[in-house]
């Protein structure tokens, strides 16, 4: 596919507005939160649908973990959401209108977790966190939604989480019955894959000091030889017992290698593998209304739907 138009003008206002404001990895945990709450150099934060969302909470390892459910009038499966941002920003309830598209696209409720951010709760609390909304999924799905019929995905880090759950509910419970994985853009090598090393300073969303300082903020550099561990860079993992999944990706995103890496070793593991590359989308680029970030929308949905088939 040749690159569009809008995506090209896209990459434009994403660097224009990039540069106007004070660069991410400057900024505190929280300083950058309040700023991206108010909106941020993107644009107004997207609306909430606090009259179709259900808030509840869900017992964790270290307190009440809060999720955020979106159910259709018709329910066939449920989709497990974890959110992106780095492990360090984003909120569960920081993309109602995608979500609920999604419930009714796919006919599955959707479950979005509310887990630990760092620096604050570093590695392992936001792995903790998803893997005890997926054991109350499977042990509450039948008699909360009607189906035990599960999908699971995210996006950047929600990616990352959404792999070293499905690694965690499979080595800590023996379930392998996910249905399907979205995993969008992930960051599945936290020691930096070769284009992750060799993005520089363009700021596309995300830049390489700004990769840098999310990951410091997960795993202190401090503890380097956590990096090598499977449930903080899933690309070392065994791979084996996995569900079919869907990989997502732009070439002009720094994390593009940690796609192509994981989906090739997603496939060589015997498990159905979706990789889609999308010319010139730098991250996050389905998010925007793009048609490129549309036609990444449509072909998750229907590859999440198939999967409950």
């Amino acid at each position: 596919m040749r690159p569009d138009p809008q995506t090209q003008a896209l990459n434009v206002m994403i660097e224009e507005a990039a540069a106007q404001g004070k660069p991410w990895h400057e900024m505190e945990p929280q300083e950058l939160r309040d700023t991206l709450a108010q909106g941020g150099p993107f644009g107004p934060p997207p609306p909430r649908l606090d009259d179709i969302a259900q808030e509840r909470t869900i017992p964790g390892p270290a307190g009440d973990v809060p999720v955020r459910i979106f159910i259709p009038p018709v329910v066939r499966g449920v989709y497990l959401h974890i959110h992106g941002g780095g492990w360090v920003i984003g909120t569960h309830d920081g993309q109602d209108e995608r979500l609920w598209q999604r419930a009714q696209s796919t006919q599955q409720a959707v479950v979005s977790v509310g887990y630990r951010l760092s620096p604050e709760h570093p590695y392992p609390g936001p792995n903790e966190d998803c893997e005890a909304a997926a054991v109350w999924l499977i042990e509450h799905g039948q008699s909360e939604f009607g189906t035990d019929a599960f999908t699971i995905g995210g996006e950047s880090a929600g990616g990352h989480l959404s792999a070293t759950t499905l690694l965690r509910m499979r080595d800590n419970h023996g379930y392998t019955d996910f249905k399907g994985a979205a995993l969008t853009y992930g960051v599945f090598d936290l020691r930096h894959s070769p284009s992750a090393r060799l993005w520089g300073d363009r700021n596309l969303i995300l830049s390489s000091p700004i990769m840098e300082w999310f990951i410091d903020h997960y795993v202190t550099p401090e503890e380097p030889e956590l990096r090598d561990q499977p449930d903080v860079t899933p690309l070392l993992a065994d791979l084996s017992d996995m569900p079919p999944a869907i990989f997502t990706v732009g070439t002009l995103d720094p994390l593009l290698d940690d796609s192509l890496f994981m989906a090739a070793r997603w496939q060589s593991a015997g498990h159905e593998t979706q990789l889609h590359i999308f010319p010139e989308a730098p991250h996050g680029f389905d998010s925007f209304p793009t048609p490129a970030g549309q036609d990444a929308t449509n072909r998750i949905n229907n590859f999440l739907s198939s999967c409950l088939a």
